[in-house]
């Protein structure tokens, strides 16, 4: 972060600031902010947040003594660092974030590119980062640090000397994106899907749509919306904008498209088409649906003036989306595991089968779906889960096997659409889906498993492929 006096901070936090003997109001505080005291280092500052498993104000002296030069906390808490009394930590987390990419900002080289999308989100962010960090100095989200804790504290890790920095902005809620949005003002905002992910929270495809157009609704004329024209929902968000738009897709009515793609183990392949010129771009990414990403990506590098034989060059070197998205891992054996379990929602499981049965056709290999819970459906679970059982059939997939009752639809929709002998099997859990797989794969096979976070599937995928915890 910025260095800032502790009476500055007090200021822009509207908070009361805690002073123990021998420190001084204009001491400077320049470390890295935190809410989680597991991760404070010397000079960090420490917001105490209360949350839904447990207060951050039971874990400040543990910050303290992590080196913790500063504490956000609801109350004098007696400790021995300077401390800052807030009414709301989270309005004081947000009030902070807008006023560092504010300072940056107005120094002149810092260019702020927000992305959200129901699905794609983090690997659009993975792309653009190995693009602009070739560029110049990048802060981007680790993981998916998108909500209203994490979007914020990835804001706070610029400095004088950040070019770029990238902003992944979901939501649970109404209302989150645009605050978000307030924070940060992006220059560049991307909308990549509108689907049903999250659904249950939002009440529906409708109030998605609404919640994701949040993004480029209070944009400037001289800002850039970067919408994907393939979806109509995203592509009318044109008519809700000041922004210049500017869109991607496989639609010849795209200005950057993709054409050409072909997919294999080995990764995605497109042509890209911009401004009377193409190249050929090839990413070690598996799946179709991320050719959507690659262009969304090398759109906002257009944009920015990256050169685009440097970016195309840039995504080559990606070596995959995120860990435990559609992450391919090779068994001596010769099965090949697509762990693909870190998120689902009805169009991410959907591409993903798609790209399983397409594999499985090209390479000659028996296809094995290995299929969990997506969560967060609320109403629609039932209905989108029936949706992803018949569509394993209709792919052809040879084995499906079901993991959990929250996933039992699946399993009986696959049964009702097709004439199926024992080719789809409903499990308790990951014990009983290892046990079920040991004894049933056989060298060739192409699995991809796959189901929300809430699942743990991903356990049971680096398991299948007799892998352990990675970095």
């Amino acid at each position: 972060m910025i260095p800032l006096r502790l009476e500055e901070l007090a200021g822009i936090l509207d908070g009361e600031l805690v002073l123990p003997p021998g420190v001084a109001a204009d001491a400077i505080v320049s470390g890295t902010v935190e809410t989680d005291s597991r991760r404070v280092t010397d000079g960090s500052i420490f917001f105490a947040l209360p949350g839904e498993q447990t207060d951050g104000h039971l874990f400040a002296p543990v910050a303290v003594e992590n080196g913790a030069a500063l504490v956000v906390c609801r109350e004098d808490l007696g400790l021995s660092v300077p401390q800052l009394v807030v009414a709301d930590g989270y309005a004081a987390l947000a009030s902070l974030a807008h006023e560092v990419v504010t300072r940056v900002r107005s120094l002149g080289r810092l260019k702020v590119i927000g992305i959200t999308g129901s699905n794609g989100k983090t690997t659009t962010k993975n792309l653009l980062r190995a693009v602009l960090e070739a560029e110049g100095p990048t802060v981007a989200p680790q993981g998916s640090f998108n909500n209203h804790v994490g979007a914020p504290i990835t804001m706070l890790r610029i400095d004088e000397g950040t070019r770029y920095l990238v902003a992944e902005m979901g939501a649970g809620a109404p209302g989150d994106i645009s605050r978000l949005v307030r924070i940060a003002r992006p220059d560049v905002a991307v909308v990549l899907k509108v689907g049903l992910a999250h659904a249950g929270e939002f009440g529906g495809i409708e109030a998605t749509e609404a919640a994701k157009s949040e993004m480029v609704t209070d944009l400037l004329p001289t800002d850039v919306a970067v919408l994907n024209v393939d979806d109509e929902r995203v592509a009318r968000m044109a008519g809700r904008t000041a922004a210049r738009v500017v869109g991607f897709g496989l639609s010849r009515d795209a200005e950057v498209r993709a054409e050409d793609v072909e997919t294999s183990v080995r990764g995605t392949a497109f042509t890209l088409v911009a401004d009377g010129e193409r190249w050929r771009v090839q990413l070690r990414i598996l799946g179709e649906h991320h050719v959507m990403n690659a262009l969304a990506t090398l759109t906002v590098a257009r944009e920015l003036g990256v050169d685009l034989d440097r970016a195309v060059a840039a995504l080559a070197g990606v070596p995959r989306a995120e860990r435990w998205r559609m992450e391919l891992l090779e068994r001596g054996d010769d099965v090949i595991v697509i762990n693909d379990a870190y998120n689902a929602s009805p169009d991410s499981t959907a591409a993903a089968l798609k790209t399983l049965a397409q594999l499985g056709r090209d390479e000659g290999r028996r296809t094995v779906a290995v299929l969990g819970e997506m969560a967060e459906l609320g109403e629609f679970a039932q209905e989108e889960h029936d949706r992803i059982g018949r569509l394993v059939v209709r792919l052809d997939i040879r084995q499906l096997v079901v993991v959990g009752q929250g996933a039992r639809h699946i399993h009986a929709a696959a049964g009702l659409e097709g004439s199926w002998d024992g080719e789809s099997m409903l499990v308790p859990d990951q014990d009983a889906a290892y046990d079920v797989l040991s004894e049933q794969l056989r060298p060739g096979d192409i699995v991809l498993v796959k189901s929300s976070n809430s699942a743990g599937l991903r356990l049971l995928g680096d398991r299948l492929a007799g892998v352990g915890e990675q970095p």
